[in-house]
């Protein structure tokens, strides 16, 4: 958006399916700072991934709309940008925090303040505290908070001499419950103070002497016979409610229908072992074995790589298998795509799947990579448990489940033996098919496990 003076304004883009809002993490640039085009200017974390967001502009910035761990939705202003050959004018409203500043009122601006300091400081900080490239593990979104809060003593608020406390929500629910931050110690990168440090340390000393928030993880009496025992309120925001809605739809809409059997993997195991014998230098997983099987099945039974266009009252049958993989997260469950993974070979699944499953534990993944998916493979075995009816992921039309395998007495060739058993179990959208296809497609999958000849002859 251009005005009449020739300053742009970078509105907030659409950073994903389903997104309107993103939190401001760390502002990459300051007001004054000369940008070119397709510069990172902003860190941000949405309900979905940590994004490093681009400026489409050049030129000079005048105007930073919103602090860290503020909350801004999309298509509202992000940063404006002046020409470079345009005087340099004092932004609207600077005037105004530099009287807050002078009466102590700590509300600063991002980019205001004397020489921009704080800002800088805080760059140069989260540069020294993180010195892996990776990104600290995100936590759920919080309430909207526009100042950073005033360091006793004028120190830097981002370490104050103890662990480093870089997220403004964070220091905000410390000092809300009475926590020096600074004396936790850190589970983020480098020792950095994460928000679920201060809830722990919350956790671990009771009910705190702060006036608390509605945002916070809040203790309410309970109103029950044993009066000394409090209830633990924990709000559902950020990926949480993502979470919450998405699964809520789906049970709303699709009727799901879960067939479940038992299946010898012996035969599976021992097929993994030869593969990786021979091939040590790119070693092939279960859950990589168990894609390409899937992957066998849905094009004999593509009725099952769908979704339903309730809108249109049509089903919509997808030309590539958009390979989901639920994997859990310190923010919750999400599932990352595999795209067109019916191209790649056993060997670059498994490659692929190791990569994914790794960025998305380390939040590091984009938004486009954790949508558009038409088949989900939940490997809930690593929990420990042998089946379950798993919520389809919506708007897909189904995903398969894969259980613990174990040793079980088993019946070989009359013979009772002791064989490695799985159960797997599928869950489908019935208005894209009947129990035919679903149950043709599940028993072609457990004969691939049980036989894996018959994966290779149909690959």
């Amino acid at each position: 958006m251009t005005t009449v003076d020739g300053t742009r304004v970078f509105l907030l883009p659409d950073l994903g399916e389903g997104l309107t809002e993103a939190e401001i993490v760390q502002w990459r640039v300051a007001v004054g700072d000369e940008v070119t085009v397709d510069q990172i200017v902003v860190e941000v974390e949405t309900a979905k991934a940590v994004v490093d967001v681009p400026c489409p502009y050049a030129g000079r910035v005048v105007a930073l709309h919103g602090a860290a761990g503020e909350v801004r939705p999309v298509g509202q202003p992000l940063v404006t940008v002046a020409p470079l050959d345009a005087a340099p004018t004092e932004p609207a409203g600077h005037a105004t925090y530099r009287e807050e500043e002078r009466a102590g009122s700590g509300n600063v601006l991002i980019g205001y303040g004397t020489g921009h300091g704080p800002g800088r400081r805080r760059r140069r900080s989260r540069l020294t505290v993180a010195p892996e490239p990776t990104r600290p593990a995100p936590v759920p979104a919080a309430a909207p908070v526009a100042t950073a809060p005033a360091v006793p003593g004028g120190g830097d608020p981002v370490t104050r001499g103890g662990s480093p406390v870089i997220s403004p929500i964070v220091r905000r629910l410390a000092r809300e419950h009475g926590i020096d931050a600074t004396a936790l110690r850190g589970t983020g990168p480098g020792g950095v103070v994460r928000r679920a440090d201060v809830e722990a340390a919350l956790a671990a000393t009771g009910p705190a002497a702060g006036t608390g928030s509605p945002t916070t993880v809040t203790a309410v009496p309970d109103p029950g016979p044993a009066s000394g025992v409090e209830d633990l309120v924990i709000p559902l925001t950020g990926v949480r409610k993502v979470i919450a809605d998405k699964l809520s739809r789906s049970r709303r809409e699709i009727p799901e229908v879960t067939i479940w059997v038992d299946v010898d993997a012996t035969g599976l195991l021992a097929t993994r072992a030869a593969i990786n014998a021979a091939g040590p230098d790119q070693p092939v997983s279960i859950l990589a074995l168990m894609a390409r099987i899937c992957l066998s099945g849905l094009r004999r039974f593509p009725q099952l790589n769908a979704r339903v266009d309730g809108d249109a009252q049509r089903i919509v049958q997808s030309a590539g298998v958009h390979l989901g993989i639920a994997a859990q997260t310190d923010r919750g469950l999400i599932v990352p795509v595999l795209r067109d993974a019916q191209r790649l070979t056993t060997a670059e699944l498994a490659a692929a799947l190791a990569e994914t499953t790794a960025a998305a534990r380390a939040g590091a993944l984009p938004p486009a990579r954790l949508t558009g998916g038409t088949f989900t493979l939940n490997n809930y075995g690593v929990f420990g448990v042998d089946g379950s009816t798993p919520i389809i992921n919506h708007p897909e039309a189904a995903l398969l489940g894969i259980g613990r395998i174990v040793d079980k007495p088993w019946v070989v060739d009359g013979q009772l033996a002791v064989r490695k058993v799985t159960q797997l179990s599928l869950t489908f959208d019935h208005r894209v098919c009947d129990g035919g296809v679903a149950g043709g497609f599940l028993r072609h999958v457990a004969d691939c496990v049980e036989q894996p000849a018959l994966l290779i002859a149909n690959v």
